[in-house]
């Protein structure tokens, strides 16, 4: 199959999950025989159109910033769809399959457009369905969120969700629940497994965005709690984000702040990884996950996992019964917390668990995927 992958950015030269799942699909579909194309912003180096790792890299448009402040620029996503259509369009003979990369929706739109008057299939990837949180995202401008998530539900195409949570979610504006496919997000388990520990390492540790919805502020509380009677243990907290300050405030007021370390945003991916494979927890009160990729990355590194039980979260679809779930409240995060610290081991080694999220195993399943849609096969 000749597959064509839209999306603005590309990695390796913006470090993002949906452009490392379409690096880590795309490089296993070459190797299995396939062609790809990445039609992306011009990252790079060199020339408009290069190869890397057997993937076709091709230009549509310049690089430029992707943020307006805290969010995604509007007018970059316009501007890179506009300059999409014209070469995606010449080139549309040339593939079996686009498959477009969701947020922020736009190259969506112009793909299927391009795609109009073609046998040529359109499959996107949602990784998450917000819905009501375009209200916290977009305030006064939250109707215009919600219209465009809502109109690209409602374009045909072959929808493809990172998890259950998510495919419910998007029946709620689009497809029925019969038409989505689930696959989901993945990890290098060789990588991680292969990882050397940092020597100087926490007994407790967190990675992530530091919004809201993570719920850190929890976290931070529960471990003053279990400090009180466990008096060697740590805290460690990687991520930056707007909460950054007031967490950081909060930690400094705690009765053992001299215990917990804000490492703030790591760079490197290995020295995430590294931290993972020297903790015993991994601990992570989110409430809104489409997926949860560091749920997957720390049961590869041998963590016992506590992620917040919620509806709008992939936690426990992702964990199952390889870690723990408490509700994201303090009381309830601190018995998890101290469960965890007595050596108690959830039921399914994590190590286990985190095997049917190898990359290997995911690509595998993408392919069998795009191969449905290019058959007329789709559900």
């Amino acid at each position: 199959m000749n597959v064509a992958f839209v999306s603005n950015v590309v990695y390796p030269f913006v470090k993002g999950g949906a452009e490392k799942r379409i690096h880590e699909i795309g490089k296993r579909l070459v190797a299995n025989g396939h062609s790809v194309t990445i039609y992306g912003r011009h990252f790079w180096e060199g020339p408009e159109v290069i190869t890397n790792n057997g993937i076709i890299l091709r230009a549509v448009a310049p690089s430029t910033e992707l943020y307006t402040g805290e969010r995604r620029s509007i007018t970059e996503a316009l501007e890179f769809s506009t300059r999409l259509i014209p070469t995606l369009r010449h080139h549309i003979d040339d593939h079996d399959l686009v498959v477009a990369s969701l947020f922020p929706y736009f190259p969506v739109l112009a793909s299927k457009f391009t795609t109009l008057g073609t046998n040529t299939p359109l499959i996107t990837t949602w990784h998450e369905v917000w819905l009501d949180y375009w209200e916290d995202y977009l305030e006064h401008l939250a109707l215009f969120g919600k219209g465009v998530e809502y109109i690209t539900a409602k374009t045909p195409h072959c929808s493809i969700a990172v998890s259950s949570v998510t495919a419910d979610r998007l029946t709620e504006i689009g497809p029925s629940r019969d038409e989505i496919e689930i696959v989901p997000n993945g990890i290098d388990v060789d990588q991680i497994k292969s990882t050397q520990p940092v020597n100087d390492g926490f007994d407790i540790l967190y990675a992530g965005r530091l919004i809201q919805d993570k719920n850190v502020d929890l976290l931070l509380e529960a471990f003053d709690q279990v400090a009180e009677t466990a008096p060697n243990i740590t805290l460690g907290i990687i991520g930056d984000g707007p909460e950054r300050d007031s967490l950081k405030r909060q930690a400094q007021n705690l009765d053992h702040a001299d215990r917990v370390t804000m490492l703030g945003f790591l760079k490197e991916y290995d020295d995430v990884i590294a931290h993972m494979r020297a903790a015993d927890i991994f601990a992570s009160p989110s409430t809104r996950e489409g997926f949860g990729i560091t749920f997957a990355e720390a049961m590869a590194a041998d963590c016992t996992v506590i992620a917040a039980e919620h509806p709008e979260s992939a936690a426990s679809e992702v964990i199952d019964d390889a870690g723990f779930l408490a509700s994201p409240t303090v009381d309830d995060i601190t018995h998890v917390l101290e469960r965890a610290l007595s050596g108690d081991r959830p039921n399914t080694e994590p190590t286990t668990r985190a095997q049917r999220y190898d990359w290997n195993t995911v690509a595998e399943q993408a392919e069998q995927c795009y191969q449905q849609a290019i058959n007329g096969d789709w559900k």
